[in-house]
């Protein structure tokens, strides 16, 4: 890898990026563009020897694992899943805890997990985090079908398509307005920085500093 050219920072539009300004100012970079606002998928900053790239969620630790981004910004959930077909290759050195939520499962109003789950009923769960709902529900020793979703996981249940599903809960309104309640938490979840570690080996020089820069203001 090339000295001379900028270290990159992928990340992914809303809450991860909106979250990840205030510990780049702290660590006195700015960003001159929105995501939301801007058509670019690379964006520069006051800092010339550092650029982001913004990509979707669940494809930051692929960037950074094979060495397109130095580093990224990624919750603790699309990381497990990672691994589970990625084994290594990310250094994880900060928990920047942001972007705080929790691994949830959830059925609509009026369904009676404790009980479905007490008499040994195999349950039909919707979730895009096949590795996290397998292994929860293992450990409890419940039978499930698993229904693989991208997208719209609160509608599974409303439409007999699931009795439950697994999804990352924050505030709680869009379960609420479908008529869905939490009924297990997983997992506590947060974005960690994640970093190439290839690129830790040869540009040290440059990409410590910002390590530990992020690591400070996130303690602040």
């Amino acid at each position: 890898m090339s000295s001379a050219r900028p270290l990159t920072l992928a990340l992914s539009k809303g809450r991860i990026f909106e979250e990840t300004l205030p510990l780049l100012q702290a660590a006195g970079v700015q960003v001159t563009e929105s995501p939301e606002s801007s058509r670019k998928l690379i964006l520069p900053t006051s800092d010339p020897g550092l650029r982001l790239i913004i990509v979707r969620a669940t494809d930051v630790p692929t960037y950074v694992q094979y060495g397109a981004a130095d580093l990224g910004i990624a919750g603790k959930d699309v990381l497990f899943e990672h691994a589970a077909q990625n084994p290594g290759g990310l250094y994880q050195p900060v928990d920047l805890d942001i972007a705080r939520c929790k691994l949830c499962v959830a059925v609509r109003e009026g369904f009676d997990y404790q009980a479905a789950v007490a008499q040994g009923s195999r349950l039909r769960v919707a979730t895009k985090y096949v590795r996290a709902t397998r292994e929860h529900f293992a450990r409890k020793g419940v039978y499930i079908d698993l229904i693989k979703l991208y997208g719209s996981m609160e509608l599974a249940p409303l439409v007999g398509l699931a009795d439950a599903i697994v999804d990352l809960v924050s505030t709680g309104g869009t379960l609420r307005a479908n008529h869905l309640v939490p009924v297990e938490d997983i997992v506590d979840i947060s974005s960690r920085l994640i970093v190439n570690q290839a690129s830790l080996k040869t540009r040290a020089d440059r990409l410590q500093p910002l390590i530990d820069a992020f690591a400070q203001a996130s303690a602040a």
